[in-house]
């Protein structure tokens, strides 16, 4: 008969620990929880950035780029003529369309409702009908085309829709058409006028016109693809030796009127225009969908289509073109992400440490006593391991629940790499470093400040090896940058953390020793507080070493994020500087017509115009006086100015200063005028007086200065003369600066000063910049690095004085019986923790500017900055210091550190001694 089971008469380990001390689990599954969420939001948040930019690529290209277009000439003459124009009709056309809808490869997709297809002539057909229009006597050259569903693309206007009557073959001699309005409008077509197209056996097909349309969508695919579906073109003759124009357009033909252009002279072809659809697309995709593209354009999927077409089937798209142009971009901004995300992760993991670390302290105790009595370092590890997993693991399953709630469209295996890799990391430190800690019997009372601590040989390899792995990846970011097109090496990004690394184990080793010597004149004084405080600080724990790593990473993640974000708004105003020249730029097309003085008071009177500068402007004056002038002849622009006005524009924008007292010299009668010139324009002139043509006439200048850039104009070669001296001096263009200038206000008023001028604002050029959704979504990564970095630095500052606090309360109990007053207390307090924060704060800020420093040159912004920046272009955007990145999140450091301290020197003078006296003899 089997005993029956006895029931434990202890209750379970786990269950009693989080009853009677649940505070702790509970803190360190807040912060497992947010740490979590920020490791699995991360890499979500690029996917879904990356997926956006795509899809936001995808549809706002051209459709002309995007679409896929599948073209195949008629059967040839050998196949029975019914059999051709079965191909062409309607029927066929469409049972063409689905199957190429259906075997098109993943992850390629078709948009039906904006795809269409068709049959349509490639050569275009002379068009002798007398009323139309001939510029330059030159007859219309038309094309005619079939193309599907033109009912459920437009808009009937006038007329009827076309259709056929009976069924058409090559033998029909009359169909029906529609045109667009603009069309008709410039080629005087009306419903009922019929064109007389000539065919390879010498009869004619009448086409007659019976409705005008209006396109529903005029830029989508079915219109844009070939722009003369919608509007006519004057296009120019290229036999002729004179610029000669005739107009070119499309006439739409009744459904089902294909065979009809089986023998004109315009070629015709079958096509179909299938557009892409992103909606399914994501970022992951994109290596599939480029080769899917290739195949297609000329690989076994060509075959595939030809199979169901036709043998001289092919496809042409610029789709590739678009994937090339979104790679490069993701390219050069993801090395710059990177930098980040190690930058953010290192602090975390290091947070993560000192937690469990202050952890271990507050139950070195209880752990002793246990090993003492003969607890194993496995049971202890087993135990400290459950606890931890029962409060971490649902944390972190939380913080990845949340953060797969709040970003979408994205990957869900890397963030569940990332949050699990935060509850390992935790539930794999915390009872490791705490039961190691116990492997050995620990004299009772040992010193565990830096008097006793000394460096081993080990940790001494390890932070030489740490100072070559520093020194290596900011050599190689400063050599490699982040925009050579690979891809992100870690070492590269990891260069700011390893610089604040070795700044925190270069700072740990020095800054006792200037306390220590402080302390001595400070002994000699009267009062204890002062020495006791310098003491203390100098005879720190040996364990500050990852609080004062957590804070210097933490504040230079900070520094390079708020630096990243400040170079990026400095580019874009930048370059929305060099294409404006002011705040507002006003000018008549082409900068010809000259603007009149009513006019300028006009603009000086509009809300938030606080200056305006006139320029004339003359582009593509020819460096050669009249008589010499050749289609060779080098080109600049020329620029009349008002000295003094010019000189102020300069000022208020920040260009470099415009020597206005070079120009206001007076020439005398039948001397050259003095120039401002470009360096490459200053060169090519010499010293030597130039005539240049102007519109005026022939004018001599001469080299009075060389500027490097100027307001007006950007991107080319320039000479500036006073405006006064030219025979027409009137003003092309207008430069308005102002603080809150009034947009609609300027519009209007150029608008009355006639339908050629031109507004443009330095704010709309600036957010044109900032157009795609991978730009916004790494700058929103960094703002949120630079939060993280900034909460991190205080949250280890907090760890840091927690962990020290039973210290501290117990020392101030003592010195509280031999007479300290409570606010002795608080000095004393106040004075140990400041050393340590100023230290922190000191060198994150030092370490951030020199980590800024070290990497802007091999830091490029520009595909970050600039919208459609190609990251082989020569300019580029740097790093700069951020003033605010730098100071701000360093003197919360400062404050935190005081105020805890005020708060525990408060809280503990209000409560008695006996608890921390009989607590036991911590020192």
């Amino acid at each position: 008969m089997n005993a029956a089971k006895i029931p434990a008469a202890c209750a379970p380990w786990v269950r009693t620990r989080l009853r009677t001390a649940p505070g702790i689990p509970a803190a360190l599954a807040v912060l497992v929880f947010l740490t979590a969420f920020l490791a699995a939001a991360f890499p979500r948040s690029v996917d879904a950035y990356e997926t956006k930019a795509l899809r936001h690529d995808v549809t706002t290209a051209a459709p002309g780029q995007s679409v896929l277009e599948v073209a195949t000439p008629p059967p040839s003459l050998a196949v029975p003529r019914p059999k051709r124009e079965q191909v062409m009709r309607e029927k066929s056309l469409a049972g063409v369309d689905r199957a190429l809808v259906t075997s098109l490869p993943a992850p390629v997709r078709a948009d039906v409702p904006l795809s269409s297809y068709g049959v349509h002539t490639t050569k275009p057909i002379v068009a002798e009908e007398p009323w139309l229009p001939r510029p330059n006597a030159m007859p219309p050259q038309l094309h005619y085309a079939v193309p599907s569903a033109l009912d459920r693309h437009s808009r009937l206007t006038a007329g009827r829709w076309p259709t056929t009557h009976g069924e058409v073959t090559t033998g029909t001699r009359e169909v029906e058409a529609a045109v667009t309005e603009e069309t008709a409008a410039e080629l005087r077509m009306k419903p009922g006028s019929t064109v007389t197209v000539p065919t390879q056996n010498g009869k004619q097909v009448t086409v007659r016109i019976t409705g005008l349309v209006t396109p529903l969508h005029p830029e989508s695919g079915y219109w844009s693809v070939d722009p003369l579906y919608r509007a006519p073109s004057l296009t120019p003759d290229p036999g002729s030796p004179t610029p000669v124009f005739y107009w070119t357009a499309t006439l739409l033909l009744a459904s089902d009127s294909g065979p009809a252009l089986l023998d004109t002279t315009g070629e015709p072809e079958l096509y179909w225009r299938l557009a892409p659809d992103p909606s399914g697309l994501t970022a992951a995709d994109v290596p599939g969908l480029r080769d899917a593209v290739a195949s297609l354009e000329n690989g076994p999927e060509l075959l595939k289509l030809r199979a169901a077409v036709g043998p001289n089937t092919t496809l042409t798209t610029d789709l590739d073109a678009i994937l090339d142009s979104y790679t490069a971009i993701r390219t050069a901004i993801g090395p710059v992400v990177t930098v980040a995300a190690v930058g953010i992760g290192a602090v975390a993991a290091v947070v993560l440490l000192m937690t469990g670390g202050l952890i271990g302290a507050r139950r070195h105790h209880e752990l002793a006593l246990l090993r003492s009595r003969g607890g194993s370092l496995r049971g202890i590890g087993g135990r400290l391991l459950a606890e931890t997993a029962v409060a971490v693991l649902p944390a972190a399953a939380l913080g990845l629940l949340l953060a797969v709630l709040l970003v979408g469209e994205a990957r869900f295996l890397p963030a569940l790499v990332g949050a699990a890799a935060v509850g390992v990391l935790v539930c794999l430190v915390l009872p490791l470093r705490t039961a190691l800690g116990h492997r050995r019997p620990l004299l009772h009372g040992a010193r565990e400040d830096m008097v006793d601590a000394r460096p081993s040989r080990r940790r001494t390899v390890a932070e030489l090896t740490l100072l070559v792995l520093a020194v290596g990846a900011v050599a190689a970011l400063r050599r490699r940058g982040t925009s050579t097109g690979s891809d992100a090496d870690l070492l590269v990004s990891a260069a700011p953390v390893l610089v604040g690394l070795i700044a925190a184990l270069v700072l740990v080793r020095l800054y006792p020793l200037p306390l220590r010597l402080a302390a001595r004149p400070v002994a000699r004084l009267r009062g204890a507080v002062g020495f006791l405080s310098l003491a203390r600080a100098g005879r720190a724990s040996s364990s500050g070493t990852l609080p004062l790593l957590a804070l210097l990473i933490a504040l230079t993640t900070a520094a390079f994020g708020g630096s990243v974000l400040a170079g990026v708004a400095d580019a874009r105003d930048e370059a929305a500087l060099r294409a404006v020249g002011a705040d507002a730029r006003i000018s008549a097309e082409g900068g010809l017509s000259p603007l009149s003085d009513g006019f300028v008071r006009q603009v000086r009177a509009v809300d938030g115009v606080e200056d305006v500068t006139a320029v004339r402007i003359e582009y593509g004056t020819p460096l050669a006086a009249a008589t010499d002038v050749r289609s060779d002849t080098k080109r600049a622009t020329l620029m009349g100015v008002d000295p003094e006005a010019y000189a102020r524009l300069a000022r208020g924008t920040g260009l470099p200063a415009f020597p206005a007292a070079t120009l206001e010299k007076g020439a005398g009668k039948g001397e050259a005028l003095p120039a401002i010139v470009s360096p490459a324009l200053a060169e090519r002139l010499g010293k030597r007086p130039h005539t240049v043509r102007s519109q005026a006439g022939d004018i001599e200048i001469r080299v009075a200065g060389v500027l490097a850039r100027t307001s007006a104009v950007s991107g080319s070669e320039f000479l500036i003369v006073d405006a006064k001296r030219l025979a027409q001096p009137g003003p092309t263009t207008l430069l308005v600066t102002g603080s809150s200038l009034d947009g609609e206000q300027l519009t209007a008023a150029a608008r009355e000063a006639g339908p050629q001028s031109e507004v443009r604002l330095r704010s709309a050029e600036r957010e044109r910049f900032v157009d795609t959704p991978m730009q916004s979504g790494a700058e929103r990564i960094y703002g949120a690095a630079v939060v993280a970095g900034a909460g991190y630095a205080l949250l280890a500052v907090l760890l840091s004085l927690l962990q020290t606090a039973p210290e501290r309360a117990t020392l101030l109990a003592r010195l509280r019986t031999m007479g300290l007053t409570a606010r002795q207390g608080r000095r004393l307090l106040a004075s140990e923790a400041m050393p340590q924060a100023l230290l922190a704060a000191f060198g994150g800020l030092l370490v951030g500017w020199a980590t800024i420093a070290l990497l802007a040159p091999g830091v490029d912004l520009g595909a970050l900055a600039l919208a459609g920046g190609d990251p082989s272009t020569p300019y580029t955007v740097s790093l700069r210091a951020d003033l605010r990145s730098l100071v701000l999140p360093a003197a919360g450091v400062v404050v935190l550190a005081a105020a805890v301290a005020g708060v525990q020197a408060w809280w503990a003078s209000r409560r008695g001694s006996i608890k921390e006296l009989r607590a036991g003899d911590t020192r």
